[in-house]
Order: C-alpha cells, then sequence, then structure tokens
C-alpha cells in the first residue's frame, strides 16, 4: 500500500513537471513573438523611411543647392532609419545566439523550428530593405557626382571619374573649386558644385555607418540559405495544393451541375410517361363504358 501511495505521488510530481515545462514553454514563444513583431514593426518602418529618403534626394537634386530644412529633415529619418536597424540587428543577433547555443545542446524541437523559420525570414526582409536603402544611397551619390562633373566642364576644368573620384576621396571642396574661381564662373553654379560635394560627404558618412552592419546581417542572410529555401519551397508547394484544390473544386461543381441536369430531365421523362400512361388507362375505361 504504501509503495502505490509512493508511485501515485511521484506520478503526480511529474505531472506537475510537465504542466509547469508547459506553461514555460507557452511564455517563452509568447516572449519570442513579442520580439519578432517589434522586429518587423521596424524593418516596416525603415521601410518606410527609405520611401520618404528617396522624396528628400529628389528635392534636393531638383534645386541647384538644398534648402537647410530638407537637410535638417533628411537628417533626422537618417538617424531613424540608423536608430531601428541597430535595433532589429541587434535583436536578430540575440535570436540567432541563443539558436545556436541550443542547437550545440541539441534541444531541436517544433518551437525552433518555429524560430528558425521566423528568424530566417525576418533576416531576409530586413536585408530587402537595407540593400534599398543603399541602392537610394548609391543612386544620390552618383547623381549628385554627375552634377559635380558637367558643373565642371562648364568652367573648362573637364574630370575624369578616377579624378572625380579621388576629389572626393580627399573631403576637400577647395580641390573642386581652386583655379576656377576666377575663370568667370557665376556663384550659382560654384555654389552648387560646393553644396554637391557637401552632400555626398555627409553621404559618404552614413554609408560607413552602416556598412558593418549590413554585411553582417547579409553574411547571416546568406548562412541561413537552406532555411529560407525550404520557406520559399513550402509556400510555393502550398499554393500549388491551393490552385490544384481550386480547380478540383470546379470539376467537381461542373460534375454536380450535369448530374443535377441529368436528374431533371430524367425526372421529365418519369412525369411525361405517368401522364402518358394516366391517359392511356383514362381513354381505355372511358371506352369499355
Amino acid at each position: 500500500m504504501k509503495d502505490r501511495l509512493e508511485q501515485l505521488k511521484a506520478t503526480c510530481d511529474q505531472d506537475d513537471e510537465e504542466v509547469e515545462i508547459a506553461v514555460d514553454n507557452a511564455a517563452f514563444m509568447d516572449e519570442f513573438f513579442s520580439q519578432i513583431e517589434d522586429i518587423r514593426g521596424s524593418i516596416d518602418k525603415i521601410d518606410e523611411n527609405v520611401a520618404e529618403v528617396k522624396k528628400l534626394f529628389s528635392v534636393i537634386l531638383s534645386a541647384p543647392t538644398s534648402d537647410q530644412k530638407t537637410q535638417d529633415d533628411l537628417e533626422a529619418i537618417t538617424n531613424d532609419i540608423k536608430k531601428m536597424a541597430n535595433n532589429a540587428r541587434n535583436k536578430l543577433k540575440t535570436i540567432e545566439r541563443n539558436l545556436e547555443s541550443e542547437q550545440q545542446q541539441e534541444r531541436v524541437s517544433a518551437d525552433m523550428r518555429i524560430r528558425k523559420s521566423q528568424h530566417a525570414v525576418l533576416s531576409r526582409k530586413f536585408v530587402e530593405v537595407m540593400t534599398k536603402y543603399n541602392e537610394a544611397q548609391v543612386d544620390f551619390r552618383e547623381r549628385s557626382k554627375g552634377r559635380i562633373q558637367r558643373q565642371l566642364e562648364i568652367t573648362g576644368k573637364a574630370t575624369t571619374d578616377e579624378e572625380l573620384e579621388e576629389m572626393l576621396e580627399s573631403g576637400n571642396a577647395a580641390v573642386f573649386t581652386a583655379g576656377i574661381v576666377d575663370s568667370g564662373i557665376s556663384k550659382q553654379a560654384l555654389s552648387e558644385i560646393e553644396s554637391r560635394h557637401k552632400d555626398i560627404v555627409r553621404l559618404e558618412s552614413s554609408i560607413k555607418e552602416l556598412h558593418d552592419m549590413f554585411v553582417d546581417i547579409a553574411m547571416l542572410v546568406e548562412s541561413q540559405g537552406d532555411v529560407i529555401d525550404n520557406i520559399e519551397k513550402n509556400v510555393s508547394q502550398s499554393v500549388d495544393h491551393i490552385v490544384e484544390a481550386r480547380e478540383q473544386t470546379k470539376k467537381a461543381v461542373r460534375y454536380q451541375t450535369k448530374a443535377r441536369k441529368k436528374t431533371v430531365i430524367i425526372v421529365v421523362i418519369v412525369v411525361v410517361l405517368l401522364a402518358v400512361i394516366t391517359l392511356s388507362i383514362g381513354l381505355g375505361v372511358g371506352l369499355n363504358r
């Protein structure tokens, strides 16, 4: 009797532990999905800000010189992107470290596969958004450089791409304007050269600040190629199944419609036959009378 009580007690203790583990896992996954939503929100906001940056780049390029308000707006949005990108990168790296730790301990579970999948998808999305931002910056730099080159050509100081790059890398606007101040160039043209140079210097600083972070996440996504390929394959298969199911449904509807038409025709034939039989019987009875 005593052994039986000990066994029941041990079973109850084990059940309590399983319930506690289940509750802990649920709480852990809730916290994980909260992090995922935070990261996704940051990435979506970065995407919106990149669209605004493109608009401001267009405004700057459309004017001979950019006004201070436009520059302030651009700087504010750039800082916002940098802040949110760092937030997203740090959280993605934390999740990555946790996943690696669990893999080393061979603690592979359904929850872990879910977290790995979510992490891979968001990492890819983050790189796509940051690539879009980088492309906008590079495009702005090239167009600004083209404006400087055209203004220099007007003054008779034509430069090659290599020479212009050397001038830009020097970070000194005087390199552009040296020897052309007395060449009859207008103050507006001179001001534009200096303004474009400042735009490029500011842009170079922003690109350098984000470079390491961008490379870090890009390498992470590259290492997750198999995971992302599997996700895309599963999504593709799901879409194929949906399309196939839709076609099967259409066929079923067509068959059902045909069957319904056949049923109606059979009913009509039966009714006509019954009417003919009834009429024949009625005529026979009348004649007998």
